[in-house]
């Protein structure tokens, strides 16, 4: 077997190239590359999430076709929000003067983990007294980055707390 530099080069190009299949015919050659590329930031983050032993998959058993998939559907849509409300912190923390969290390595930054951030609001507990009555509902372990977090997220968020 010849390993002349053209073979080689011939090989090379051969095994360079990979075919991308789209039914989008409003996608130039050059998008769909790069929606091919951002696929594997999906992948890696939002699979890992479901694969993730405290999402607790493992521990549920369906039998029927039509069940298996309502609960894909709902991981899907769990993974949807996890994913759009880390997008949506990250970007306002980027938007708003280069604000930072502390993140899981007790460093300041701007890309904090959803997960991490569930991690560290764990401690945050609900309490409600009633007299006669009046009830009256206290949040607990909150702290002023806790309050930044969910400013930063939103009014919507900010309320579900007060």
């Amino acid at each position: 077997m010849s390993t002349t530099p053209l073979v080689v080069e011939q090989r090379r190009q051969k095994l360079g190239r990979f075919v991308l299949a789209t039914n989008d015919r409003e996608l130039s050659p050059d998008e769909l590359l790069t929606n091919n590329k951002e696929q594997g930031t999906v992948e890696r983050g939002g699979f890992r999430f479901l694969k993730d032993p405290s999402f607790r998959v493992a521990e549920i058993f369906l039998k029927k076709p039509s069940r298996i998939q309502a609960l894909a559907m709902i991981m899907v849509l769990c993974l949807f929000i996890y994913a759009m409300t880390e997008f949506r912190l990250r970007r306002n923390l980027q938007e708003n003067g280069g604000e930072t969290v502390t993140g899981q390595t007790k460093k300041q930054t701007q890309n904090p983990t959803l997960k991490w951030l569930f991690f560290r609001f764990r401690g945050v507990r609900e309490l409600r007294f009633q007299a006669g009555e009046a009830v009256t509902v206290l949040v607990t372990n909150m702290n002023p980055e806790f309050w930044k977090i969910l400013r930063l997220l939103g009014t919507e968020y900010e309320n579900y707390y007060l």
